[in-house]
């Protein structure tokens, strides 16, 4: 890939007993998910693309242009930058409503109308309301639309769902999930939550104790061991991709394909035959059986077959790799029920997913449209 299309980070810190080195070439399309537990450098990270940290060294290049080299003595200033930044507080001016915050932004940056942004964030019920009266969700939006009225080359998403509850975060993530396409902006996007990663990112970037441990498309990089040790195994899963089928108006019902079989969830407005959206199915949510079962409640029962086995040794778990065609699931299961169902590799198993296993609150941040 061209230098042109990077964002290119060769940089170290060290104080207060944090080191950080990070040398990492992040693609300049979509959303990258920068990921990793607290305190594990990322925000750091994000300070230093943005200009706010000096006290680094190394270099940093976007998109062809060196923002900052060390041995060179390179500093470009923030302001001149285009990098916007969203802080995880909305940072916006109290004595100043919504209409007028944005006008702030554009004024300063010579745009010569909001009507884009507004629009794509849905705040025209909001232009009269002071940030007093705003919710968690609606803070972030209107901060959103603040920093793309900068119109910036790259967004920095620090962690902007945190200390929301679950009903503002589901509020919030379609417009997070649709930032980049709606706006044509790449995003790299701060999270220590996996399920956040996993709705808003195509590409991710893993980080631990201030070193890069793996980066690669979200997809790929959900299957890695290091990702689930730094997710914890419990929480583990796989994200696949699901194309829906049709809509059950009857039971609200969304009907989908997965690699030849389907799925059915809770249903997902304004969806419609032919979108896609992905999912994450988390490894607790699926059960196996060696038969198909009937006469159940599950409605959700997939041919797989077993890729692999893994025992984890000193615990009573098992965790099983399952092909769906190119896809793959995970089932964690007990060590006792794997070898009462006499489980080994190749062989034929159904896998068992409860519809109400999908959260619905979330839902609609899924969705990924590729049309």
């Amino acid at each position: 890939m061209a230098e042109t299309a990077r964002l290119v980070l060769d940089i170290n810190r060290t104080r207060a007993g944090f080191s950080l080195a990070a040398d990492v070439a992040i693609p300049l399309e979509g959303s990258t998910a920068l990921f990793g537990p607290s305190g594990s450098g990322k925000t750091t990270m994000l300070r230093a693309i943005a200009g706010l940290d000096r006290d680094v060294e190394g270099r940093i290049r976007l998109a062809g242009e060196t923002l900052f080299d060390s041995a060179e003595r390179v500093f470009v200033p923030p302001h001149k930058r285009r990098v916007g930044l969203v802080f995880q507080d909305a940072r916006l001016f109290a004595h100043l409503n919504v209409a007028d915050n944005l006008a702030y932004a554009a004024r300063r940056s010579g745009v010569p109308a909001m009507d884009d942004v507004i629009d794509g964030l849905d705040l025209s019920p909001l232009l009269k309301r002071e940030p007093a009266s705003l919710s968690g969700g609606e803070r972030q939006r209107t901060a959103l639309g603040r920093t793309l009225l900068t119109r910036p080359r790259l967004l920095l998403l620090d962690e902007p769902l945190a200390g929301l509850d679950g009903r503002r975060k589901a509020a919030i993530l379609p417009y997070l999930s649709q930032l980049t396409s709606t706006f044509g902006i790449p995003a790299i996007y701060v999270s220590h939550a996996l399920d956040e990663v996993t709705q808003l990112s195509s590409n991710l970037v893993a980080i631990d104790a201030g070193r890069i441990i793996g980066q690669g498309p979200t997809m790929d990089m959900l299957d890695r061991t290091e990702i689930q040790r730094m997710s914890g195994r419990f929480d583990a899963g796989t994200m696949v991709s699901a194309r829906v089928t049709g809509q059950d108006q009857h039971f609200r019902l969304t009907i989908m394909d997965v690699a030849g079989e389907t799925l059915s969830m809770p249903m997902i407005n304004d969806l419609a035959p032919g979108d896609t959206l992905r999912l994450r199915i988390r490894a607790r949510d699926v059960s196996l059986a060696v038969a198909r079962p009937k006469g159940i409640s599950i409605r959700n029962v997939l041919a797989t077959r077993i890729a692999s086995i893994i025992e984890e040794e000193g615990t009573a778990f098992a965790e099983v790799i399952l092909a769906l065609g190119d896809k793959r699931l995970r089932a964690r299961i007990t060590r006792a029920s794997a070898a009462e169902l006499s489980l080994v590799p190749d062989m034929q198993v159904f896998a068992l997913i409860k519809s109400v296993a999908f959260d619905r609150r979330g839902l609609a941040a899924h969705e990924q449209r590729e049309k």
